[in-house]
């Protein structure tokens, strides 16, 4: 596993370059600049600008030297905030971002998996047809559509929770329900398909014929190999929920980095776009390898290779 391990992180060298490569120059071909607004400044004063953040550099030089500070761990400083580094930003950011994601991933197992199960153990009965027809809908039905809906009804008409903010317990309640209902469709589905599979091998019929309840048989014997396809799709999907909530805190006005992430893109900050795109990549290849050992976990036959 160590040599699997070692190999997976030296094939992400070249990856993260060609990312942070080619956002930085479609970045900088993109029409505008970081001191772009509505009040115009004084020619002399842009110069001034540009200078102290290195700007009026070729663009070369300006790569190189940013290359350089990423490998020092720097980031860089904000444009849109003077004051803070984007190491800064992302540390008091992600955070937000994390316990979103966490308490969405939870609802999207705790929903996701029993449905599954039960569809796949229920098959092409009633409970099959609910259990399927509520992940088709969550397949569907996209979190902009969702997240207004539920606030509409819960917010607006029941009171029930806040609309937007992220200053009380309660307030996790939508935007994490928004977000794991869309993943808990993907885990519905793939759960069934797996565990339908597994159903139907030879190992389950002789459980059943040595007498296994059928309660031992889903979860001693089934469930082990009915979740690997959930499994290889949670890599991804972690990364999605966790880091890629742009929709859903900009909808419940969340700070969380996924929003930063949004307003630096039309603030033209450089160095925040760089450093959240870098974020996003880096937790990506690694939950996808968590999810590769987690695989061979599962499946003693899968080998690290």
């Amino acid at each position: 596993m160590i040599r699997f391990v070692a190999l997976r992180l030296l094939q992400t060298i070249p990856v993260i370059w060609v990312i942070i490569t080619g956002t930085f120059f479609m970045i900088r071909f993109v029409p505008g600049g970081p001191f772009t607004s509505e009040r115009a400044i004084t020619p002399e004063i842009k110069r001034n600008l540009e200078a102290h953040y290195g700007l009026n550099r070729p663009l070369y030089r300006q790569y190189l030297d940013y290359g350089w500070s990423v490998l020092r761990g720097d980031l860089g400083p904000s444009f849109k905030y003077p004051t803070r580094t984007v190491n800064e930003i992302i540390a008091d950011k992600l955070p937000v971002s994390v316990e979103l994601g966490l308490i969405s991933l939870a609802v999207a197992l705790g929903i996701g998996l029993p449905l599954g199960v039960l569809a796949a153990v229920k098959r092409n009965t009633w409970v099959d047809y609910v259990c399927s027809s509520f992940a088709l809908a969550g397949i569907c039905v996209p979190t902009f559509v969702m997240g207004p809906l539920l606030i509409l009804f819960f917010a607006i008409h029941l009171g029930w929770f806040n609309a937007s903010g992220w200053y009380e317990p309660i307030d996790r309640v939508l935007p994490s329900l928004v977000l794991g209902l869309v993943y808990a469709a993907y885990v519905a589905r793939l759960t069934r398909g797996g565990m339908l599979e597994v159903l139907s091998q030879d190992f389950i019929r002789t459980a059943r014929a040595k007498g296994a309840g059928e309660t031992r048989v889903i979860l001693k014997h089934a469930l082990r190999g009915g979740l690997t396809p959930v499994v290889s799709f949670l890599g991804p999907a972690i990364a999605g929920i966790v880091t890629g909530s742009f929709v859903i805190e900009k909808i419940f006005q969340i700070p969380g980095i996924g929003r930063e992430f949004v307003n630096s893109a039309f603030n033209r900050d450089y160095t925040l776009v760089l450093g959240t795109v870098l974020l996003y990549a880096g937790f990506l290849i690694t939950m996808n390898l968590l999810a590769d050992i987690a695989l061979v976990w599962l499946n003693p036959k899968l080998k690290f290779e």
